[in-house]
C-alpha cells in the first residue's frame, strides 16, 4: 500500500479573524473548509495539516515543508506579509518536486509570481454573480468525476485577460452572467513541481462547501502529488536537484 500524500492546506487566515460574516461563513476557516473535504473526499490517501499566516515562520517551516507532498495556497489581503524566507522555502520546495495549488486571489500571491513571473493581473467585479465551469480538458486527471460543466450560484466574476504564462495544461475554462469568460483550471510544470490553479473561493461566499468545488482540489491535490487517475498515489518527486554549480565534463559517460 502506497503512503498517504502529506497535504498542507496554507491560508492567509486574516479575513476570518477579522470579519464576523466570513467567520460565519468558515467557523474552521477558510483553510478548514478546504482540509475537510480533502479528508472527505481522499480519505486515508492524504494526510491534511494546516498552517496559516500568524503562525511562527507563517507555519511553514523547514521541517514542515520537507514533510509535504503538496501545498494548497489562499492568500488575499496580506501577500506582501509573507517574507522572503517563507517564499524561498516554498519556490525552492516546488523546484524540487513538491505539488502547489494556488486557490482564488493567490494568484496575487508572491509565490505565484514568483513562479509564472508577474503581473498576473485580471479583470474583477464583485457582484455575487452565477459562474459557470465548464470542463474543456475532459481527459484530465484534474477533471474526473465532474461531467461537462457545473455551476456555482454565487462567486466574485474573474474576467479576462489573465496576464499569465500561457497553461501548459488547460482544464477549465469559467463563464459568469455578465458575459465575461476566465481560464480558471490552469496547470504548469516548474521544476520537478506542480502547478496548479483554481479560481472560485471568494470569502464572501460559502464556495469551499460546494461538493463539485472540493473534488476539483481534491483531484488537484492528486495531480499535483502524483497520483494517477484511480486515486493511487505514486512516490512523488521529492528529491533536491542539481541545478546548480558546474558540471563536470564526461559525467555522463
Amino acid at each position: 500500500m502506497s503512503e498517504p500524500l502529506r497535504v498542507t492546506v496554507w491560508n492567509e487566515n486574516v479575513h476570518e479573524r477579522e470579519e464576523d460574516d466570513v467567520r460565519a461563513r468558515y467557523p474552521d476557516g477558510l483553510h478548514g473548509a478546504i482540509a475537510s473535504g480533502l479528508s472527505a473526499l481522499l480519505g486515508d490517501a492524504v494526510a491534511v495539516r494546516t498552517a496559516t499566516l500568524e503562525e511562527p515562520e507563517h507555519g511553514l517551516t523547514d521541517a514542515v515543508l520537507a514533510e509535504t507532498d503538496v501545498l494548497t495556497w489562499w492568500g488575499h489581503q496580506a501577500h506582501d506579509e509573507v517574507t522572503d524566507l517563507t517564499l524561498d522555502r516554498v519556490h525552492a520546495r516546488v523546484l524540487d518536486g513538491m505539488g502547489l495549488i494556488v486557490l482564488h486571489s493567490g494568484h496575487f500571491s508572491r509565490i505565484f509570481k514568483r513562479l509564472m513571473g508577474p503581473p498576473c493581473d485580471l479583470m474583477g467585479r464583485e457582484a455575487g454573480e452565477r459562474e459557470r465551469i465548464w470542463v474543456v480538458d475532459p481527459g484530465h486527471p484534474i477533471a474526473a468525476g465532474l461531467g461537462e460543466s457545473f455551476v456555482i450560484d454565487h462567486e466574485e466574476m474573474y474576467g479576462e485577460h489573465f496576464d499569465i504564462p500561457p497553461p501548459d495544461e488547460l482544464v477549465f475554462i469559467n463563464s459568469y452572467e455578465g458575459g465575461e469568460v476566465f481560464r480558471g483550471g490552469c496547470c504548469w510544470y516548474r521544476g520537478l513541481g506542480r502547478v496548479a490553479y483554481f479560481s472560485p473561493g471568494d470569502q464572501e461566499y460559502p464556495v469551499y462547501h460546494q461538493l463539485e468545488v472540493q473534488r476539483v482540489i481534491a483531484n488537484c491535490v492528486a495531480w499535483a502529488g502524483g497520483a494517477d487517475k484511480a486515486g493511487k498515489a505514486d512516490k512523488p518527486n521529492d528529491v533536491p536537484s542539481a541545478r546548480k554549480g558546474s558540471s563536470k565534463r564526461n559525467w555522463y559517460m
